[in-house]
């Protein structure tokens, strides 16, 4: 008996602690801004209306079935955080004191350092949602969790700084122009030097190098003279180019991100929360916080030529934007166009900068359409299994069934990179694609030129698709002008065991 009421004795400090609790929320949400005053998921406390409800569920939470929790060989958990974990934090609570941040102020110190770190010296001062390094945040846990790094490390960005320091654009001073990214990313150690002297975990979202490329298609094309080697960017026979590149980590502009896919910013952040298994709590607790660091992939910039001449209207400009798409690009399946089309774009990029202009492939990190490759894999099944063969007719259905959507690209921030590096026309466009041409000419950008992929650089398991995204609006200079439009019912893919097809 004695036992049962101290449990109900603790229960009902617990119940008093969630009242005070929710009592403090209400007074933050009073005080919040008005469009973030309907959030209103305060913690349910049904568990502890019921003590046996309540015991079972803490066994289960304390316990983790029947797992037992111990601590790590090589640390001390104690040694690594505080006793007390701290699930969100809320506006204007004890040790939070986030650095403003003014999106789109036309100078860097006036928009102010993005702060994520939970750096001892930072976590006060933090104004971002989430984490530094995209998706790779996560395998820094990991590396924290088994001690081989040291969670207050803070990089030593000595001589880091890019090769190609691209200046401020108009569009870097529109907040609503550039959502997906840190205008100032490539170069904090400049803009924020003195504050990451302090102390203060600043960290780049951009980085812009120098290096040598070589591809096996590239090379094939110089020793044919197709390509010519000019010393500059073909450097010799074996079709090293040379290239400036970049890096870049996805910074989301809450506010914009919302406006870019016509949704309201709470939906946006509700669906953020809910749909990563409540990752990121703050995103609904912190209404204050417009930066998001999502757990995604980000993009890679490849230009061939002068990177100056990029923001230059009156020098040509050859671009192809693509998506990743691993089983193409790095190992050379047939069943799609990938890696030929990227090839190709990568030569087009070299033949305009060795005419006087500049070239340039986007990469993004948007694999199997951002469905991922498992999903990618399962709709490769279903194809090839289905009744009737692999069909261009039904091509995009086999990947509504399994994901539930055809594309998940949505490239309504696709643009903003663009607009970073100052392009206001793009000559030539190496893309057959609706979407990105509609993205790119909506957000104010000139393509003077489509091309499409040559027919004799077609995979022989890739028709398929090139006639099933035809037909669906992508462009084409041929098919409905020139080539009569196929019946795509008896336009079939191959099996997986027709090698003469």
């Amino acid at each position: 008996m004695s036992d049962l009421k101290e449990i109900l004795a603790a229960i009902n400090d617990l119940k008093l602690s969630q009242q005070k609790l929710e009592q403090k929320v209400d007074d933050l949400k009073k005080t919040a801004p008005p469009q973030f005053k309907v959030f209103n998921h305060a913690v349910s406390h049904g568990d502890l209306e019921d003590p046996e409800v309540y015991t079972q569920n803490a066994a289960r939470r304390d316990n983790f079935g029947d797992k037992e929790l111990t601590a790590s060989p090589t640390l001390n958990p104690k040694s690594l955080y505080p006793s007390r974990i701290v699930l969100t934090t809320y506006p204007g609570g004890a040790s939070v004191n986030p650095i403003p941040l003014a999106w789109g102020a036309k100078t860097a110190q006036t928009r102010g350092p993005i702060v994520a770190s939970r750096h001892p010296k930072s976590l006060a001062l933090r104004n971002a949602i989430g984490a530094f390094g995209g998706a790779y945040s996560i395998y820094r846990a990991l590396a924290v969790a088994m001690g081989e790094l040291d969670p207050h490390h803070r990089p030593d960005l000595y001589n880091t700084e890019p090769v190609v320091n691209f200046q401020p654009q108009p569009s870097w001073f529109d907040p609503m122009k550039i959502v997906s990214m840190d205008p100032w990313g490539h170069n904090v150690q400049e803009e924020f030097g003195e504050q990451i002297k302090e102390g203060l975990d600043v960290r780049p979202t951009i980085a812009i190098t120098k290096a040598h490329m070589q591809l096996a298609e590239i090379e094939a094309m110089v020793k044919e003279g197709q390509l010519k080697i000019d010393g500059k960017i073909v450097l010799d026979k074996s079709g090293q180019l040379m290239v400036t590149k970049g890096a870049v980590e996805p910074v989301w502009y809450l506010p914009g991100i919302a406006k870019r896919f016509n949704v309201d910013e709470i939906s946006l952040r509700r669906a953020l929360f809910e749909d990563t298994g409540g990752m990121y709590p703050e995103l609904i607790t912190r209404g204050d916080l417009n930066i998001f660091l999502p757990p995604i992939g980000g993009l890679s910039i490849y230009i061939f030529g002068p990177p100056s001449y990029i923001s230059d209207p009156t020098k040509k400009l050859t671009v192809r934007v693509h998506d990743e798409c691993n089983g193409s690009d790095v190992f050379g399946s047939d069943i799609c166009t990938c890696r030929p089309y990227l090839i190709y774009g990568i030569a087009e990029c070299v033949r305009q900068a060795q005419e006087g202009g500049v070239g340039l492939i986007v990469y993004f990190r948007k694999e199997g359409r951002a469905l991922g490759e498992v999903t990618k894999y399962l709709v490769y099944n279903a194809r090839k299994r289905a009744e009737g063969g692999d069909t261009a007719a039904n091509y995009f259905l086999r990947t509504e069934n399994i994901a539930g959507v055809k594309d998940m690209r949505f490239q309504a921030t696709m643009p903003d990179v663009l607009h970073w590096l100052g392009i206001q026309k793009i000559d030539r466009m190496i893309s057959m694609s609706n979407m990105k041409y509609d993205a790119i000419v909506g957000s104010g950008i000139k393509i003077v030129e489509r091309v499409e992929i040559p027919a004799d650089m077609l995979p022989p398991d890739s028709q398929v698709e090139i006639d099933a995204k035809i037909a669906a609006g992508y462009f084409s200079s041929t098919q409905g002008q020139t080539a009569p439009v196929p019946d795509l019912d008896n336009v079939k893919g191959r099996t997986w065991d027709d090698i003469n097809h």
